[in-house]
């Protein structure tokens, strides 16, 4: 088979699939779906998010990808997706992160990327340095620029491959097969190693030791952020985490913020800007980011279509708010009141959160953080890209 028919025939390979409700990490953790989703699903105006993300694309030149077409097209990674095929009928997470990262290219999956060719393009060339002018520059991006973005959705897709694990030790026999878990389970490691790897090894083509610096600290402020959150949920009759909104914040920016953040730092490395534009690149990163995710931790309690059994993420921030107005034991009876023979009742529970401070606040903090992403972007000169960087802003942070 061609590698043009296995393009064209992978959503058809990975048409089907549940997941099991037991992962290695927190099943209140983000899942393909809301982590790499960035939907300001709330937004009303300044546009449709797909329309704010489709007019960004058109200035820096190109759709993002969520990794370069040489991978894509690699002989390693087509071998990985005939793998992956034979796990098409089981109900191994991978194949929803798999779904996601083909059929999700036209919900703007890979919205880090093109938020670092945003704001390379924003910042332009240095005026003080003129050594890398030897780099080439397209529509206003050095190629060592968007080599960068292409290397940050590597990370985050590793990521994501990395966290559909299975538990193996936690399995029901309602969750399928232990061979195809285990087999899931070896894809899942394999592929996310092999992009890691592809990653690293692009990361060093760009022979700049302070960027290889950068990304190499964010991914280690990724890992560390996940065991963060694992290390809660993973001890017994620990279902949220006894946390204040603070120590959420740095929790939530090493798993969520620190990637897109150092590479928005690490893009104006690459253009030799100085320290204080590459401080403001970061801060736009990391605002950006923590706005994103509380505008992900709102949905379940702001959407006017919501499924009432639909489960929601119990150390999310308007949580985490609310149990910090509560107090922690009337914030565990509430969680005893809304259980029902075992299982919690979610629909209850939405309502109760709902009726307290936690979504308000929570609706607050998004904004803050979108208006410290606002404040850094001003030391950027007027352009569409610094606009279309607002925008992005404004689409996760209106909720009327």
């Amino acid at each position: 088979m061609s590698l043009r028919q296995l393009l064209l025939r992978l959503p058809r390979y990975l048409g089907v699939s549940g997941s099991p409700r037991r992962l290695w990490w927190s099943p209140s953790l983000d899942t393909i779906s809301s982590v790499g989703s960035w939907r300001g699903q709330s937004s009303r105006s300044p546009a449709h998010w797909n329309q704010v993300v489709s007019d960004a694309e058109k200035i820096v030149g190109y759709p993002t990808s969520f990794m370069s077409l040489r991978c894509l097209l690699s002989d390693e990674l087509s071998n990985i997706v005939m793998q992956v095929r034979k796990l098409v009928g089981t109900q191994h997470p991978l194949l929803t992160t798999a779904r996601g990262l083909v059929h999700d290219s036209w919900h703007n999956l890979q919205l880090r990327g093109l938020v670092v060719l945003l704001i390379s393009k924003a910042a332009g060339p240095s005026s003080m340095n003129t050594s890398c002018q030897n780099y080439d520059m397209v529509g206003g991006i050095y190629s060592c620029q968007r080599s960068l973005a292409e290397i940050t959705e590597l990370i985050h897709t590793a990521l994501l491959v990395h966290r559909g694990i299975v538990n193996l030790n936690e399995l029901q026999s309602s969750d399928g097969l232990l061979k195809d878990m285990q087999f899931g389970n070896k894809i899942a490691i394999l592929s996310g190693d092999f992009l890691l790897a592809n990653a690293c090894n692009r990361l060093a083509l760009l022979q700049n030791t302070k960027v290889v610096e950068l990304l190499a600290s964010a991914l280690m402020d990724l890992v560390q952020g996940v065991y963060h959150e694992n290390s809660t949920s993973a001890k017994e009759n620990h279902i949220t985490q006894d946390i204040g909104i603070s120590t959420w914040k740095k929790q939530t920016f090493l798993s969520h913020g620190a990637l897109l953040a150092k590479s928005c730092q690490a893009a104006m490395e690459l253009a030799k800007h100085d320290a204080d534009v590459q401080d403001m690149a970061f801060q736009y990163g990391k605002h950006m980011a923590m706005s994103h995710k509380i505008n992900s931790d709102l949905q379940p309690f702001i959407k006017e279509k919501t499924s009432d059994s639909m489960a929601f993420n119990l150390n999310s921030a308007p949580i985490v708010l609310h149990q910090e107005f509560l107090g922690r034991d009337l914030w565990i009876k509430e969680i005893g009141e809304a259980q029902e023979k075992g299982r919690l009742d979610y629909a209850k529970l939405r309502e109760t959160i709902k009726a307290g401070k936690g979504v308000t606040s929570a609706i607050d903090l998004c904004r803050y953080h979108g208006n410290k992403a606002l404040e850094a972007l001003e030391s950027f000169p007027p352009s569409e890209a610094r606009s279309a960087l607002e925008n992005i802003v404004f689409a996760v942070t209106r909720f009327s």
